[in-house]
C-alpha cells in the first residue's frame, strides 16, 4: 500500500513513470495533511488555561478533525485502485460482440468509480475547509501559521480532487452522472475558495 511506503518511497513512487499514484492520491494527501494541522492546533490549544474559555467550542472538532485525515489518508490508495480497475477493464476481451457489450460497461462503471473516489475527496478537503475558521480564529494564535497552510494545502487538495472528477466525466456517457457530478464540484470550489480567502485573509492580517 502507497500509505505503508516512507514519505521519501512515496515521492519516489510518485515521479516514475507508472501513471499511479498521481495527481488524485496526491490530492487526498493533500487534504489529509491539511486536516492533520488544524487537529495539531487543536493539540496546542485544548487542556491549556488560557484558552479555557474556548475550550468547549473548539473541543468537538477534534474528532473531526482526526476522522477526516484518518479517510483521506485511506483514499490515497482507493484512488489508485479504480484508476488500476479502469485499466483492467480496457484490457478486457472484445472478440465477440457480447464480450465488446460487457467491456464497455466494465469501463463505464470503472470509470465511474475513478470519479466517485476524487469526489469524496473533494467533499472531505471541503469539510476540513469548513472547519479552518473557527480554529484558526479560536485556537493556540502560536499556531497562527499552520493553520493558514492548513486551509491553503486543503483548497489544494479540493482543487487537485475536482480536476481529477472531470478528466474522468469526459468519458462517461451517463449525462446524468455527469451534470451533477459537475453541479457538486461548481459548488465545492465556490464554498471552498470563500473559506480559504477567509482564513488567509485572517492570518496574513496578524503576522
Amino acid at each position: 500500500m502507497l500509505t505503508d511506503l516512507t514519505l521519501r518511497g512515496f515521492i519516489q513512487e510518485l515521479a516514475s513513470s507508472s501513471p499511479a499514484p498521481g495527481g488524485g492520491s496526491v490530492a487526498a494527501l493533500a487534504g489529509a495533511n491539511g486536516a492533520a494541522l488544524l487537529n495539531m492546533v487543536l493539540n496546542l490549544t485544548l487542556g491549556r488555561e488560557k484558552f479555557a474559555e474556548v475550550e468547549a467550542e473548539l473541543a468537538p472538532l477534534k474528532d473531526k478533525t482526526e476522522a477526516l485525515h484518518e479517510r483521506l489518508v485511506n483514499l490515497i490508495d482507493i484512488d489508485t485502485e479504480v484508476f488500476n480497475e479502469v485499466m483492467a477493464a480496457f484490457k478486457l476481451p472484445k472478440d465477440t460482440e457480447e464480450q465488446k457489450k460487457e467491456r464497455s460497461a466494465k469501463i463505464q462503471e470503472a470509470y465511474k468509480k475513478a470519479a466517485d473516489v476524487p469526489l469524496e475527496v473533494a467533499a472531505n478537503c471541503l469539510e476540513v475547509l469548513r472547519l479552518a475558521p473557527t480554529i484558526v480564529e479560536k485556537g493556540n494564535p502560536n499556531a497562527l501559521s499552520d493553520a493558514g497552510v492548513a486551509a491553503q494545502i486543503a483548497y489544494a487538495g479540493l482543487e487537485g480532487a475536482v480536476m481529477n472528477v472531470k478528466i474522468n466525466l469526459g468519458s462517461i456517457k451517463d449525462e446524468s452522472y455527469v451534470a451533477e457530478a459537475r453541479e457538486k464540484v461548481a459548488a465545492y470550489l465556490k464554498e471552498g475558495a470563500e473559506l480559504k480567502d477567509r482564513v488567509t485573509q485572517f492570518v496574513v492580517e496578524r503576522l
